[in-house]
């Protein structure tokens, strides 16, 4: 461990701004005499936005960018993610969720090894561990290995990736992002853009307007704050969150959770327990039958608030 100049980071956390029971503002330092170490003692912090998922539910957490101005401790495998600890941590900025997916989509293009920035180039591995980036329009980027990562910038970007854990950044228009693998994150900030997973316990997440979001994994999470998007998950136990306006959810597995803003549409499905679909209905959260901004499930043929 050792003193250096301020490390820039992301943290997560509650609703209520809180994390592990203790309140956090925006703007304030907090400091502790102790030396920090990993994992049990110090104000915990990632320096890829996208690792904080690893922990902290993509749909109802709140997202700030933080300064470690003290002594740090880190992870000590290179195969685990990016967090380190401080005994001094400055929580600087509240990100919503297009500026927390334009900080992934820059962290990953800085920190890939494989990059292209031409138009129509194309970036593809087989190995683990593998980082691919690319800045040009029409760029191809495909992985088929574990704990990759995949970022693109430029419009009509593709990437796709098999293997587990991999994390898929775009802030390109009318991207297409898809993944097959657990674990899989997901971002994309531009619009139009159609992200697709079918793993378990994947995260999506789109802040541009028109967006595609699917799943078929179980425990999967989709969050969108742009308008006019589509959600879609039928996967067991998903959960679907949007803050932007005009937006369809819809959660046809079981157990489903949805939620929205005032004029969003939820649409959600019942099964009995032999898994056996025994009712489909679709509302509009008008803020009086249907509230915004609360989860709610299908029971007994009804909205019921989760």
């Amino acid at each position: 461990m050792k003193k250096k100049k301020a490390i820039i980071g992301y943290k997560a956390f509650g609703k209520d701004m809180k994390c592990q029971g203790m309140q956090y503002e925006i703007g304030k330092t907090y400091k502790m005499e102790d030396k920090p170490r990993i994992c049990q003692n110090g104000y915990h912090l990632y320096t890829n936005p996208l690792d904080v998922l690893n922990h902290y539910d993509l749909t109802d957490s709140n997202f700030a960018q933080v300064e470690a101005t003290g002594e740090t401790d880190k992870q000590q495998s290179k195969n685990q993610d990016t967090k380190i600890c401080t005994n001094e941590l400055t929580i600087s900025a509240k990100l919503d969720l297009t500026t927390f997916i334009k900080a992934s989509v820059e962290f990953l293009l800085k920190m890939s090894k494989k990059t292209v920035s031409g138009d129509s180039g194309k970036l593809a591995s087989s190995g683990n561990y593998s980082k691919l980036a690319s800045s040009g329009h029409y760029s191809k980027l495909a992985s088929s290995g574990n704990y990759s990562q995949l970022a693109s910038s430029g419009n009509s970007s593709q990437l796709a990736s098999s293997g587990n854990y991999s994390q898929l950044a775009s802030s390109g228009n009318s991207s297409q992002l898809a993944s097959s693998g657990d674990y899989s994150q997901l971002a994309s900030s531009g619009d139009s853009s159609k992200l697709a997973s079918s793993g378990d316990s994947s995260k999506l997440a789109s802040s541009g307007d028109s967006s595609q979001l699917a799943s078929s994994g179980n425990y999967s999470k989709l969050a969108s704050s742009g308008n006019y998007s589509q959600l879609a998950s039928s996967g067991d136990s998903s959960k679907l969150a949007s803050s932007g306006k005009n937006n369809i959810l819809a959660g046809i597995g079981y157990n489903n959770t949805a939620k929205g803003i005032i004029g969003n549409w939820l649409v959600l499905a019942e099964f009995d327990s032999n898994s056996v679909p025994v009712c489909v209905k679709a509302e509009k959260v008008d803020g009086k039958t249907i509230k915004g901004d609360t989860y709610y499930k299908l029971e007994n043929g009804k909205f019921t608030e989760a």
